[in-house]
């Protein structure tokens, strides 16, 4: 499978029908700091992604209204 990362941009071959968690583990990504996405949909760590899929890996931002005085 094709892993799209973001931050900076890079793609890996993984080999695939592996769940998620065991591919952010092999990269070394913490799975809380990341969306999963496999085709239009977000997935969670248990999805299985298949040898032809490609997923992409983008970085979690945080942020919103800061505290007001």
């Amino acid at each position: 499978m094709k892993v799209i990362l973001r931050n900076p941009r890079r793609e890996v071959d993984v080999a695939g029908n592996r769940r998620v968690k065991e591919i952010l583990r092999e990269l070394a990504i913490v799975p809380e700091t990341v969306l999963v996405i496999c085709g239009d949909a977000l997935v969670t760590a248990d999805h299985i992604v298949r040898d032809d899929e490609t997923i992409e890996l983008r970085p979690v931002m945080s942020g919103g209204a800061g505290s007001r005085p």
